[in-house]
């Protein structure tokens, strides 16, 4: 299937040009909604929910939601999701589109937003070519989520009863419109507060208690042990495959750890992740982090024989789901990608989706391509071609019976 592609080009860039980092959604919200309004979706049917309400970071606006009723011979058939993000990572504030041949890239020294404006303008294209060209198609709701980049948030708390029961969906974020994704990896986030005791480093260090040194055993700990980085436990087939990180460090908000050279670190807060396809393995990266922060406490005592502490939280950020190829929805998403001449490459994504919170809320979702090439880099650029492909890919998606 074709579609206007100059239009659809258009979409992108006029996208790119507005500014949308997580929780600032609202002016690239209006934009969307103006884009629909312009391919003929009626106003009526262009809504926000209440999800910013729920979601623990502040955030400007809910998620944009469109419901467009059946047409045609197809009218009854039960309804379909197409899904996107609308936010970007704070890189992309700034960022100054350009067409350069097949390729947009970056005028500016930011990241370009491609992730995920690719997918905004895919979804509003998907819209303005149903009505332009009169086409039969079941009822579809069009999902454009926030806060995806800090934790899948607006899939995480919409409410599945504002989506009028889709039988699936079909997300679009990523590179290769023929990459068909039907699984991806569940995190959990942890922090650590390590509490020490302050004291004068040149006059009587032997009296404090040092967050940094407690950071450092356990650290190393970790590493020792084979739990940072790519986490490999086992051998061949049984083998358990994850991932870890330790992100930011900190004396808490704003703050550094440590305030001098000359005070015996008191306090030091420390946020991390664990990643794996298996939920429990997940669990079990978390709690080696869990178990280093505890021994190395423990270890690091004063004068007095008092030892440090540590308080430890870790919550599920999202779970890992792997559908089966015999599902509706991935037997859909194959022959569609067939359809407009690509290869289906059936996939599991190593990074967290939308899709694995909407799979959680019982939408059987796949997640394709849209043309991003870098992202989260200033080295960022889309791949018009890739991009065309995925908006005749949602095209065929919603038309094919």
């Amino acid at each position: 299937m074709t579609v206007d592609a100059d239009a659809a080009t258009d979409r992108l860039m006029r996208f790119l040009a507005v500014e949308g980092v997580s929780g600032q959604e609202k002016a690239i919200g209006r934009e969307i909604a103006a884009a629909l309004r312009d391919g003929g979706v009626p106003a009526k049917a262009i809504r926000l929910d209440d999800a910013n309400s729920r979601i623990p970071l502040p955030t400007e606006t809910g998620n944009l939601i469109v419901d467009l009723p059946g047409r045609g011979t197809m009218h009854n058939q039960p309804r379909i999701m197409f899904m996107t993000h609308m936010d970007t990572v704070p890189l992309c504030a700034g960022a100054q589109p350009k067409i350069s041949g097949r390729k947009i890239v970056n005028a500016a020294k930011t990241a370009l937003g491609g992730d995920n404006r690719c997918g905004c303008g895919i979804l509003v294209t998907l819209a303005a070519e149903l009505i332009r060209e009169k086409l039969d198609h079941p009822p579809i709701t069009l999902l454009f989520c926030v806060r995806e980049e800090t934790g899948l948030w607006g899939a995480r708390h919409v409410k599945t009863d504002d989506l009028g029961a889709p039988v699936m969906a079909f997300n679009f974020d990523g590179s290769s419109a023929s990459g068909v994704t039907i699984g991806a990896v569940g995190a959990d986030r942890w922090q650590v507060e390590i509490l020490g005791r302050a004291s004068h480093a040149g006059v009587a260090p032997e009296r404090g208690i040092s967050a940094t040194m407690i950071l450092a055993l356990a650290l190393a700990d970790v590493k020792a042990g084979g739990w940072f980085g790519k986490v490999v436990k086992g051998k061949g087939k049984d083998a358990k495959l994850g991932t870890s990180n330790v992100g930011p460090v900190t004396g808490g908000e704003g703050r550094p750890a440590g305030d001098a050279t000359n005070v015996v670190t008191d306090y030091i807060h420390v946020r991390g992740e664990s990643r794996s396809h298996d939920a429990k393995f997940v669990r079990e990266i978390t709690k080696a982090y869990k178990a280093a922060f505890e021994k190395a406490a423990k270890q690091v005592t004063n004068s007095d024989g008092k030892a440090g502490r540590i308080k430890f939280k870790a919550e599920t950020d999202y779970h890992p789901f792997r559908m089966k190829e015999s599902l509706p929805v991935v037997k859909r998403a194959v022959a569609a990608v067939s359809d407009v001449g690509g290869a289906p490459t059936i996939r599991a994504s190593n990074g967290g989706l939308d899709a694995n919170w909407m799979v959680r809320h019982g939408v059987p979702t796949v997640t394709f391509g849209t043309g991003q090439n870098e992202p989260h880099t200033i080295d960022e650029w889309i791949n018009r071609d890739e991009y065309e492909r995925a908006c005749a890919l949602a095209l065929r998606l919603a038309t094919m019976r």
